[in-house]
């Protein structure tokens, strides 16, 4: 009695949370394994996709693979969300190449299989419902958006498709190596998104009906994203009608043995991180009793069996979740080695260019020592080759006045005694001219004589 009571207080100072219920007809990946071993679908759920069927391991659902790209998968639940109040918790990630593309679509719709199928907001028509898009939208780093639709509206055909959302967020998915968590609220005053557990957006504009599929498509790019798929649990605090049924034809069946069968709808708390922690089938609380209630060996010892058993069921459920968590914990440190790897190498090949940077940097400063050389030079030949020239004009300067008066001087002295000589000539000239025109009249005018 003791111990229980130690236990349920110290479950009480670590777990303070409301209580909800996991559906588990719409829910997967709260276990160890999605899927049954050897198994390619998952319980209640539709797995479809194209080129290829997206590929399904014991922990994930790869929706859209590395390669090749514009490939689309999508996985929907058969049966349909019966709740008013409810959660939805996604846990998804995305790989891929420094400009990879792709989106991943998180849809609660009416005949979502049929409506849907793997398309993406960019690519479905009609369809009655809500639609969260998380990509990359305007270049930015990563955005969350969010898009209604009452049966009307063809988004296909639609031009300005973007305009259409009414609520978004921006937040990083890309390449982080570790699942990233998105929860959808709903309940009759409120719809509201977290992401990582901060919150996206919330509306008190927006009902949900009852009867919708909830799914998660993802398309890809030519140079690809890899969305994979790690959870969806949906949770609820009110019990549905034939979830109640079935609780109650176990209960109903187990009083003649005294086993109760758990519920079809297992337990969650959520604690002050926001991440869900589901509670082992055998966590049935004991309650108190007093010990003068106790009056006979036989109850005493079928109360202290029944409390070793809860202790011992608690003790194993610690146990698978450390396993688990073992599991978990060696898969992200394989991944994480993987990345490390990755990183190393791509921090290798940065130095390599970065080592031939610098030996290019160091040609350059030689290049500019030999050019800074070439410069010094060119002023000194410069400095020469006008002191020389200065040095040359000076003695033509000086050879040619002195030649120059020399020439001067005797043009003046033979040009004195040539023009007096030229005036004489000319005036000689002239006289005999006037001379022999004189003697030709008077030989003219003198008459001739005849024999």
């Amino acid at each position: 009695m003791r111990l229980s009571a130690g236990y349920a207080l110290f479950l009480a100072g670590i777990v303070r949370a409301e209580s909800q219920y996991l559906v588990n007809e719409l829910s997967f990946g709260h276990g160890p394994r999605i899927a049954p071993e050897g198994s390619r679908s998952i319980p209640n759920f539709s797995i479809q996709g194209s080129p290829y069927v997206p590929e399904l391991l014991s922990n994930k659902v790869i929706l859209t693979p590395v390669a090749p790209g514009n490939a689309r998968g999508a996985v929907w639940s058969d049966k349909a969300l019966q709740n008013q109040n409810w959660i939805a918790d996604i846990e998804f990630r995305a790989n891929g190449p420094e400009r990879g593309g792709g989106n991943l679509n998180i849809w609660v719709v009416r005949d979502g299989s049929h409506a849907v199928g793997s398309n993406s907001l960019y690519s479905v028509g009609r369809f009655e419902g809500l639609a969260l898009v998380v990509d990359q939208h305007s270049g930015s780093g990563g955005m969350l958006r969010g898009f209604l639709n009452d049966g009307t509206t063809d988004y296909k055909h639609t031009h300005n498709v973007d305009s259409l959302a009414f609520g978004h967020c921006k937040f990083s998915y890309r390449n982080l190596g570790r699942p990233t968590q998105i929860k959808l609220r709903h309940n009759e005053s409120k719809f509201r998104v977290e992401v990582a557990g901060r919150l996206c957006f919330e509306t008190d504009k927006i009902r949900i009906p009852s009867g919708y599929n909830i799914g998660i498509t993802a398309s890809s790019a030519d140079n690809p994203d890899s969305f994979e798929v790690f959870k969806l649990a949906v949770l609820t605090t009110e019990t549905h009608h034939d979830y109640s049924q079935q609780q109650h034809d176990s209960s109903g069946s187990s009083q003649g043995s005294g086993n109760a069968k758990p519920p079809t709808q297992q337990r969650m708390n959520f604690g002050r991180g926001g991440q869900a922690a589901i509670d082992d089938p055998y966590d049935n609380a004991i309650p108190d009793e007093d010990a003068d209630k106790i009056t006979s060996s036989k109850a005493q010892f079928a109360d202290l069996h029944n409390r070793l058993q809860s202790v011992n069921h608690h003790l194993t459920t610690i146990f698978r979740t450390i396993a688990q968590n073992g599991q978990v914990d060696e898969q992200r440190h394989a991944e994480t080695s993987a990345l490390l790897a990755e990183l190393k190498g791509l921090i290798t090949g940065r130095l390599d260019k970065l080592e031939m940077l610098l030996n290019k940097l160091e040609k350059i400063d030689v290049l500019e020592q030999r050019m800074r050389d070439i410069e010094g030079e060119m002023r000194a030949t410069r400095h020469e080759i006008t002191g020389r020239l200065h040095d040359s004009t000076s003695a033509i300067k000086f050879h040619v006045e002195d030649k120059h008066e020399a020439l001067a001087k005797r043009v003046r002295e033979q040009t004195h005694s040539g023009h007096a000589r030229l005036v004489w000539v000319v005036l000689g000239s002239q006289c005999l001219l006037v001379g022999a025109f004189a003697y030709y009249k008077r030989k003219k005018a003198h008459p001739k004589k005849y024999l």
